[in-house]
C-alpha cells in the first residue's frame, strides 16, 4: 500500500512541478496556485421556491436545470438575474424600487458540474468557501457535507474535505444560500446608498477546489523587520500552517524560496495533525536581506513586492506547492504632540491622504473597472483608501493596491451598530452583544486577517467604526490577532472614543459630511478641520458632469431638481442637494438649466475639495490624516464621489490631485498667506516661487518672487500676503514652483472673492457647519473673452494611446477653467477611465501649457477618438 501511495505521489509531482514552474515564472499576484481549481464558470442559480426537489436530487449528474439562470461566481443572486436580463438599467431613474424584494426572502439554490479527470494524481481534495451571504446547505453528488447551522456567517471562510465524496469525472455541487436575516451581520452600505433588494445574498466571494497530497501547506505569512535607522536590512519571518490529511504519521522537508534566497527545515506530523512552522532570520541567516527592496506607499518611494514559494514534500514527492506575494515593510502608529494617532512606514511618517471605498451594488467586481479605480487613487496623489467593511469578491483590489502603492484601512463597517441597519436593538457597543456573536465575529476577523495578511498595503486593522467594540470582543479580537499577525496596529474606532482595553482609539470622526465653504478646513478647530486625523469627512455632494448625469436622469427629470435627483443622492440626512444648492446658488449665481448647473458644480467641487487636502497638508505635523468620503460609488450618484460610477472624472477629481501634489504651493483660506508642502522623503533646495494677484481684466496687482528650501516631509510658511487694494469682487492668485533650471514643479491657481465664506459656527451639526454669509463668484460669468489656440495630436502606444494638447493664451484675458475631454469621435461618449496630467485649467495672459492623457483603446470600441474642449469665457480659433 505504501509503494502504491509513493507512485501516486510521484505522478502528482510530475504534474504539479510543472505547472507551478510555470505558475512562478509569471508571477501573478495572488493567484491560486495550479493545485487549485477556481470553480467560477458553468454555475446555474435557481429559487428555492420554485423547486419541489432537495439537495440530494440537485445535486446528482443530470439533473435538469434548463430553467435555472446561468451564472458566474462569485455572484449574488440580483448580479446574477441582472446579467440574464431579468432585470435592465436598474440604476436609470428609479428603476431599482421596482425590483420586487419578497423573492429574496427564501432560500436561492447554486449548482455547478465539474470534471476530474484523475482523482488518483493527489490523495487529499477540499472545497474552499471564500464567502457566502448569508448561511448555507452544502451537497456533493446527493450527499449533504455541510450544513447551515455550520456554514454561516458573510465573513467567514470555509474549507470542507471532499476526498471520500469527489469521483473521477463529472461532479455535481450544489448550495442552497439562506438570505441574511434582520439582525445578521451581513454586508452593507449604510446611508451611501440604497439597500440592494436581495441584501447582497448569494456565493458573493470565490469558490475553489484545493487538492494535495498527503501534507498541504496553507496560510504562508511572512513578517518584515526593517532596520530603520539605516533602511539597508530587513529581518524576515515566514511562517505557514501544515496539515497532515492522511491517517498515518507522515516526516518530509518544508522548503522555502524568495526570489533566489533558499530556506528549508524537516516536518514530522502525526495523523491529521495541524501545526504551524516558522522560519527565524536567527536560524535561517538567508533571512536576513542586505539592502532589501521596500514598499513604500504612493508619492514615497517604490511598492515593492516579492514572491515566497514553499513547498512541502513527502518521501521525495511533492505533495503540495504554495506561491504567494509580499512586500518589505514595517508599520507602526504614533501619538504626536497634540494628542493625534498618526501612521509610520518603515520608519517615516505618512500623511494619510484617502478616501473611503467601496464595491459595486451588486457587488459585480469588473477587474478592468477595480484596476482603473485603483490607478485613478495614485493619478490623483492620494496614497489611501479605507474599506469600511472587507470589501472585494477577491484579492484583485488588493493586489492592485500593493502594486500601486496604495495603503488600505481594512476593518469592520459601522453598519451593525446601528438598529435601524442592522435590524435588531444596539447599545453603546453596537449590535454584537452574545457570546455566540462575538465568537461569530472574532473568528470573521481571523478568517479576514489570514485572507489578507501578506498585504503589504494594509496599514491597520479597524475593529470598530462609529462605536468601540465590546470590551470582551475587544479582547477576543486581539487574541486572535496577537496569534495570526502582531505586525501591524489596530483602531478601536475610527471616532474619538476611549476603550478599556486599548486606551484612546486618537482619531475623529467629526464630519461635516455635507457642504463647507473652503475656509472650513482652516479655520474650524473643534470638529473636522484639518488637525489630527479625521477617518472620514468631506464636502458633501460632488455631482458629475452633464453626461453622467443624463446616464441617471431621465430626460423629463433632468431639469429643475426634483426626486428622480433625490433618489440618487445619499440618505437620511443626505437624501437631497438642498444644502449644496444653496450654497451653489449663493456663491456662483442661480443656474438656469441642467448644463450650467453641471459646468458650475465642477467649479464648486474643484476648489471644495482642494482646500480640504491642502489644509491637511499646510497643518502638518498637527494633521496626520484625512479619509474624503467618499472615494468612490456604489451606483450612479450625486452625493460622495471623487469621479463617478461610470469612471468619469469630475471637477473633485482634479481637485483632489492638485490639491494633493507630492510637493504644492498652497493658498491658505484661514490666515491668507502661502505655503509649500512637500510630503516626499526628498529635501527641495534652491526653488523660487512665483506669486502673482489679478483683477478679473488680468491687471496685475501684485507679484513677487521668493527663493525657498524645503525639508523632507515637511510644511512651511513663505510669504505673508500683504494687503492689496484695488481688487475686483472677484480675483485670482496664480501660483508656481519652480527649480534652478526654471521647471515647474508645482502649481496652483485660485479664485477668490472679496466678499468673504463666513462661517455659522454656533450652527454646527454634527454633519455640517452652514455659513452666515457666502463668498461672490457671480462675476466669473462676465469675464472677458479670451481666445485661446488649442493643438493636440494622438499617439499610438500599443494598447494604449496618448493625446497631447497644446493650449496658448495669446489673448489679454484669463481663460478660465478649461475642460478638456477625449471622446468617442461617433457616438461622442467620453473614453473612459483617462488620466488627464491636468484638467480643468486657467490659463495667464500669454501662457502656453503642454497637457497630456492615457487611454486603452478596447474603451474606445472599434471607434476613433475625438478631442474637444470648453472652458468659462474661451473661444478657440
Amino acid at each position: 500500500m505504501v509503494a502504491n501511495k509513493h507512485k501516486v505521489y510521484l505522478l502528482y509531482t510530475s504534474v504539479l512541478l510543472l505547472l507551478f514552474l510555470f505558475s512562478f515564472s509569471c508571477r501573478q499576484p495572488s493567484k491560486a496556485p495550479q493545485s487549485q481549481i477556481l470553480l467560477n464558470e458553468g454555475w446555474h442559480i435557481q429559487s428555492a421556491a420554485e423547486l419541489s426537489e432537495q439537495g440530494d436530487s440537485i445535486s446528482s449528474s443530470g439533473f435538469d436545470v434548463q430553467n435555472w439562470y446561468p451564472a458566474t461566481l462569485p455572484s449574488t443572486v440580483l448580479a446574477a438575474l441582472i446579467q440574464n436580463d431579468v432585470y435592465r438599467d436598474p440604476f436609470f431613474g428609479k428603476n431599482l424600487e421596482n425590483i420586487p424584494t419578497e423573492q429574496f426572502k427564501n432560500p436561492w439554490w447554486y449548482r455547478k458540474e465539474f470534471v476530474l479527470e484523475d482523482k488518483s494524481a493527489f490523495s487529499n481534495a477540499r472545497l474552499l468557501f471564500e464567502g457566502i451571504n448569508y448561511s448555507a446547505n452544502i451537497w456533493l453528488n446527493g450527499k449533504k457535507i455541510a450544513s447551515a447551522d455550520t456554514i454561516m456567517g458573510a465573513f467567514r471562510m470555509f474549507e470542507i474535505d471532499i476526498t471520500d465524496t469527489v469521483v473521477h469525472g463529472t461532479n455535481t455541487l450544489a448550495v442552497e444560500v439562506f438570505p441574511p436575516k434582520p439582525g445578521d451581520f451581513t454586508i452593507g452600505f449604510v446611508d451611501w446608498n440604497p439597500r440592494p433588494p436581495d441584501e447582497n445574498m448569494g456565493i458573493w466571494r470565490e469558490v475553489k477546489l484545493r487538492m494535495s497530497g498527503p501534507v498541504s501547506v496553507n496560510n504562508p505569512f511572512v513578517q518584515s523587520k526593517v532596520n530603520l535607522n539605516s533602511l539597508d536590512e530587513a529581518r524576515l519571518t515566514v511562517s505557514t500552517v501544515l496539515i497532515n490529511h492522511s491517517g498515518e504519521k507522515v516526516s518530509g522537508l518544508l522548503q522555502g524560496e524568495i526570489e533566489g534566497i533558499y530556506f528549508s527545515q524537516s516536518f514530522s506530523l502525526e495523523s491529521n495533525e495541524k501545526r504551524k512552522f516558522t522560519f527565524q532570520p536567527r536560524d535561517h541567516e538567508t533571512l536576513v536581506l542586505q539592502n532589501p527592496r521596500l514598499w513604500w506607499p504612493n508619492n514615497l518611494g517604490e511598492p515593492h513586492l516579492y514572491s515566497l514559494k514553499l513547498t512541502a514534500t513527502v518521501s521525495d514527492a511533492v505533495s503540495d506547492v504554495h506561491i504567494s506575494r509580499f512586500g518589505i515593510r514595517e508599520v507602526s502608529d504614533y501619538i504626536n504632540e497634540e494628542g493625534h494617532r498618526g501612521y509610520k512606514i518603515n520608519g517615516k511618517k505618512v500623511l494619510i491622504r484617502g478616501g473611503g471605498w467601496v464595491d459595486d451594488l451588486f457587488l459585480i467586481e469588473d477587474p478592468k473597472k477595480i484596476e482603473a479605480q485603483i490607478k485613478y487613487a495614485k493619478h490623483m496623489n492620494l496614497n489611501a483608501i479605507r474599506l469600511e467593511g472587507f470589501w472585494g469578491n477577491s484579492q484583485t483590489l488588493y493586489d492592485l493596491a500593493d502594486q500601486n502603492g496604495i495603503l488600505i484601512m481594512a476593518g469592520w463597517s459601522c453598519h451593525w451598530e446601528w438598529e435601524h441597519y442592522l435590524g435588531k436593538p444596539v447599545d453603546k457597543f453596537g449590535g454584537i452583544k452574545t457570546p455566540e456573536e462575538m465568537e461569530l465575529m472574532s473568528r470573521s476577523l481571523r478568517d479576514q486577517v489570514v485572507w489578507l495578511r501578506n498585504h503589504p498595503s494594509i496599514f491597520v486593522w479597524v475593529l470598530g467604526s462609529d462605536m468601540l467594540p465590546r470590551p470582551e470582543l475587544e479582547n477576543k479580537y486581539n487574541t486572535y490577532l496577537r496569534d495570526v499577525d502582531p505586525t501591524r496596529p489596530t483602531l478601536s474606532a475610527c471616532k474619538y472614543m476611549v476603550s478599556d482595553i486599548s486606551g484612546p482609539t486618537a482619531v475623529k470622526m467629526n464630519g461635516p459630511y455635507d457642504y463647507v465653504t473652503p475656509n472650513y478646513w482652516y479655520m474650524d478647530k473643534k470638529h473636522g478641520g484639518a488637525y489630527g486625523f479625521n477617518t472620514e469627512t468631506g464636502p458633501g455632494p460632488q455631482p458629475p458632469p452633464l453626461e453622467s448625469i443624463k446616464k441617471m436622469i431621465p430626460e423629463d427629470h433632468l431639469w429643475p431638481i426634483d426626486d428622480y435627483w433625490d433618489f440618487h443622492c445619499a440618505r437620511n440626512e443626505f437624501n437631497t442637494l438642498d444644502r449644496y444648492v444653496h450654497a451653489l446658488n449663493n456663491r456662483y449665481g442661480k443656474p438656469e438649466t441642467v448644463d450650467e448647473f453641471a459646468s458650475l458644480a465642477q467649479a464648486a467641487n474643484y476648489e471644495a475639495i482642494r482646500a480640504m487636502f491642502e489644509a491637511f497638508g499646510v497643518n502638518k505635523p498637527n494633521s496626520t490624516g484625512i479619509i474624503q468620503w467618499m472615494y468612490n460609488s456604489a451606483w450612479p450618484a450625486m452625493f460622495w464621489q471623487l469621479f463617478d460610477y461610470y469612471l468619469m472624472p469630475s471637477g473633485a477629481f482634479y481637485g483632489t490631485k492638485i490639491g494633493s501634489q507630492p510637493l504644492n504651493i498652497i493658498y491658505n483660506y484661514g490666515d491668507k498667506d502661502i505655503y509649500i508642502v512637500n510630503d516626499t522623503l526628498r529635501v527641495y533646495e534652491d526653488l523660487t516661487a512665483d506669486v502673482c494677484v489679478l483683477n478679473t481684466d488680468a491687471k496685475v496687482l501684485f507679484s513677487k518672487d521668493i527663493r525657498v528650501n524645503i525639508a523632507e516631509n515637511r510644511s512651511a510658511k513663505i510669504l505673508e500676503m500683504p494687503q492689496i487694494g484695488g481688487l475686483s469682487s472677484v480675483y485670482f492668485i496664480d501660483l508656481k514652483l519652480k527649480n534652478s533650471q526654471g521647471k515647474i514643479l508645482g502649481r496652483n491657481f485660485y479664485w477668490l472673492s472679496t466678499r468673504e465664506d463666513i462661517l455659522d459656527e454656533k450652527g454646527t451639526t454634527w454633519f455640517v457647519t452652514p455659513n452666515k454669509a457666502f463668498a461672490d463668484f457671480t462675476g466669473l460669468k462676465d469675464l472677458p473673452e479670451a481666445k485661446i489656440n488649442v493643438k493636440h495630436h494622438f499617439t499610438d502606444l500599443g494598447k494604449e494611446q496618448e493625446i497631447q494638447v497644446t493650449l496658448e493664451n495669446p489673448s489679454d484675458s484669463i481663460a478660465f477653467f478649461i475642460e478638456l475631454n477625449v471622446c468617442s469621435a461617433e457616438s461622442g461618449h467620453s473614453v473612459l477611465p483617462i488620466y488627464w496630467t491636468d484638467n480643468y485649467v486657467s490659463l495667464m495672459p500669454g501662457e502656453t501649457r503642454e497637457i497630456r492623457a492615457r487611454f486603452s483603446k478596447e474603451d474606445l470600441k472599434g471607434d476613433t477618438p475625438a478631442f474637444r474642449f470648453k472652458g468659462w469665457n474661451v473661444k478657440s480659433d
